[in-house]
């Protein structure tokens, strides 16, 4: 191994050697890939809970006599989401009415293929959802730790100044939109990848965290100023909810991007480190821009 790469290895994401990069350590690979499990088991036990009530309410207390800000149910003739009062978003054949597993009619908000288990079950979808939200909760503490500790949150992750600059979101904007993700420093990330994910690290992270220990009667009692943050138990379930939405939304943009950026060298360095500067989209064979 060169100094370069030993360098590298030592923890100075960002330095080239021999074409490649050193772009992501050991935790934010381990993260990212504990996370993509944990995530999508929590997405989709979480649904199941859905199903046992599907309606949201803001405020204390929510009941089927009380009026929802949003409602997935089964029509006569097929399903819908309903807005408030007055918007009503017909969804036949996914939410609120599908064919479940046996060919038969289900009435469920969110159909089997989405939800663990695929069989509605309530205390299942429980124990699935708050085993793996322990399993998120420490994870993300340590990854927090271990972030601050080797700097990544501080040099890579918060924003420069210059970077926040109208021209430069702007042209960052552009080169998105030019299918242009790296620009001229491959090894870091650039101003709209760290404001996604500051928004879900500093955001989404911490409010889907805590509002799912409001619902917990256990956490209620100990800690009740998080009904107070909230707003009531039922506010706190409407904002979990939100939340997940937002992490599936992240989700689907972050594979979007990964396939247009060069899905091969983009996975290859989530699992390796390394990342390819040669195989960048928009390079030359030897890494200078074409």
């Amino acid at each position: 191994m060169n100094d370069a790469e030993r360098q590298d290895v030592d923890g100075m994401p960002g330095v080239a050697a021999g074409g490649r990069i050193y772009r992501h350590r050991v935790s934010t690979r381990v993260w990212h890939w504990l996370n993509a499990v944990l995530l999508i088991v929590m997405l989709m036990s979480g649904l199941m809970i859905f199903n046992a009530h599907p309606r949201l309410y803001w405020g204390e207390y929510g009941a089927n006599t009380d009026t929802p800000w949003l409602w997935i149910g089964p029509t006569p003739q097929g399903g819908h989401v309903l807005l408030g009062s007055s918007i009503d978003i017909p969804t036949t054949g996914v939410l609120g009415r599908s064919t479940n597993k046996d060919g038969g009619v289900s009435t469920h908000a969110f159909p089997w293929w989405s939800t663990i288990p695929s069989g509605y079950s309530l205390a299942a979808a429980r124990r699935w959802h708050l085993s793996f939200a322990w399993l998120f909760v420490i994870a993300t503490l340590a990854y927090a730790v271990i972030s601050v500790w080797n700097g990544h949150v501080r040099r890579d992750l918060l924003p420069k100044r210059h970077e926040l600059k109208p021209a430069h979101l702007w042209q960052d904007v552009k080169d998105h939109l030019r299918l242009r993700f790296h620009g001229d420093e491959p090894g870091q990330y650039n101003i709209l990848q760290k404001l996604a994910y500051g928004l879900v690290l500093f955001v989404l992270l911490p409010v889907v965290i805590l509002t799912g220990l409001t619902m917990s009667p256990a956490f209620d009692a100990a800690w009740p100023w998080l009904l107070d943050l909230f707003g009531g138990r039922q506010s706190a379930r409407s904002i979990h909810f939100i939340c997940a939405a937002g992490f599936v939304g992240f989700i689907v943009v972050h594979v979007v991007l990964v396939v247009l950026a060069g899905p091969i060298n983009e996975i290859r360095s989530m699992i390796t480190g390394w990342f390819h500067v040669r195989e960048i989209k928009g390079h030359g064979p030897e890494g200078e821009q074409a």
